[in-house]
């Protein structure tokens, strides 16, 4: 009893190590959007249903494809470092910058013609227009996000992830004043705030790139090499396969967002939504904190050939957070009519996004759990997998019931709700089952395998000492 104890209390330190700054870094980091909100949302309920808009649905759209390309590296760096290959993280995370920055080119038409793309999926018209205007200039932040995410994943993978937490710190410092400074004295409404976002996400940037080259990571770096555009199509197709899986996890949301757009009286439903979608998300940066902790833990354990020690990590990663969740939960059911008053003073606005409160909660709390199964399918590079998995939960079961709910059977934003909540419920069902039928000691054994073909052989032995 006493050893098992000591060994959980182990692996909890461990676990707790990677995810707290995580956990800082990423609430931080929500912050700003979080407090760019809710400065907005004091200039009127159409910027706020436009920017909500924007958010979730335009930058929700490039975020989650340059996330998923991103956490590729959770799967190479994480596996790497257990396998003691250091001196591959630096090539990695420059393959990953070309390919996310090539990604956000991509994307930019999207930015570009926001309002017609929203009025194609009825949309009105006049938050459409308003949500054009900010998306266009806001195309900073989607290179920013583009730059920003392998630097974390090279990060953390390392468990050095403190920096992190105190640059956004700081950040999130500046962003607050200069929100009050362009957008309350000098009124420059969504513009100062679209400009303010731009300034803070590059700001971040600039700081983890400084302490990245200021020789920090003697073994995993050693500056930038022309071995980054090598065996650069196999690390495309794990890309590919990570971002399909988040994206379709993240873009879920987004067409819960879309279908309430489409009821009557948008503005009120929209802004309802968007209020509890903002709650959600910041409860949900404490989960990824847990995602990329256990990522972490299992990528480095398989790497090292320890199959039992990943197995354990994903048992307390699993048992933590969902008791955090369940605090979480209790939370917004006793707060539920005050919660929406931060972020608007409309009456209607604040009755209708209380009503939402007992399915908030839920949510919130399953999605204390679903997130970290995610991360462990990542850490042990099952992104294929879990793609088909969340197309089935999510798009062929869930988006459909709560658009029979919504409109149909007339239950508008609160059936969408209940049809989201059931795929999710699903697809947390199917992970629990497939992470603990897993067979670890095959995982294991397949580690250095996955390195070696989706990381690029060539690279590998190009770059190892002799």
């Amino acid at each position: 009893m006493e050893r098992a104890t000591a060994k959980s209390w182990d692996e909890f330190k461990k676990m707790w190590k990677i995810a707290g700054p995580v956990i800082l870094t990423a609430v931080l980091q929500f912050t700003l959007g979080f407090v760019t909100m809710a400065f907005v949302g004091h200039l009127g309920k159409v910027e706020l249903a436009a920017v909500s808009i924007a958010h979730g649905v335009v930058e929700g759209f490039g975020y989650a494809i340059l996330l998923g390309m991103g956490s590729a590296l959770e799967t190479l760096c994480g596996q790497a470092v257990g396998a003691g290959q250091f001196e591959m993280l630096g090539i990695y995370v420059q393959r990953s910058w070309i390919i996310c920055l090539a990604t956000a080119l991509i994307l930019t038409p999207v930015y570009m013609f926001t309002s017609p793309l929203l009025q194609l999926l009825h949309q009105s018209k006049e938050i459409s227009e308003v949500a054009g205007r900010y998306t266009r200039w806001v195309i900073p932040q989607l290179f920013a996000y583009a730059f920003n995410f392998p630097i974390q994943k090279f990060y953390q993978s390392q468990s050095k992830v403190w920096v992190m937490t105190a640059i956004a710190g700081v950040v999130l410092g500046i962003h607050v004043l200069l929100n009050w400074i362009f957008i309350t004295k000098l009124g420059y409404g969504m513009l100062g705030a679209a400009m303010v976002g731009n300034v803070s996400w590059w700001l971040i940037n600039l700081g983890q790139f400084v302490y990245l080259v200021s020789g920090f990571f003697p073994e995993s770096w050693r500056g930038f090499s022309l071995l980054a555009f090598k065996k650069l199509s196999a690390f495309v197709k794990l890309s590919l396969a990570s971002a399909l899986m988040l994206c379709l996890e993240l873009w879920y949301y987004t067409a819960v967002i879309i279908l309430v757009g489409c009821l009557k009286n948008p503005e009120i439903q929209i802004g309802a939504i968007s209020i509890c979608m903002n709650y959600h998300l910041w409860t949900l940066m404490v989960t990824l904190g847990f995602n990329a902790a256990v990522s972490v833990r299992v990528s480095n354990e398989l790497g090292a050939n320890h199959p039992k020690a990943a197995k354990f990590s994903v048992i307390i990663a699993v048992t933590t957070s969902g008791v955090i969740g369940l605090i979480f939960m209790v939370i917004v059911f006793a707060e539920r009519k005050q919660l929406p008053k931060f972020f608007t003073d409309v009456p209607e606005l604040v009755k209708e996004t209380s009503k939402f409160g007992y399915l908030l909660g839920a949510t919130i709390f399953l999605n204390s759990i679903q997130p970290v199964l995610s991360g462990v399918a990542i850490g042990a590079g099952w992104q294929s997998l879990v793609a088909f998995i969340n197309i089935g939960c999510y798009y062929l079961i869930g988006l459909p019931m709560g658009a029979i709910f919504g409109f149909k059977l007339k239950l508008n934003a609160l059936g969408i709700w209940v049809g989201m909540l059931i795929g999710t419920v699903l697809q947390t069902a199917v992970l629990l089952v497939i992470t603990f039928r897993t067979r670890w000691q095959k995982e294991s054994m397949l580690a250095e395998e996955r390195i070696k073909v989706w990381g690029g052989v060539v690279a590998l032995q190009s770059t190892t000492p002799k």
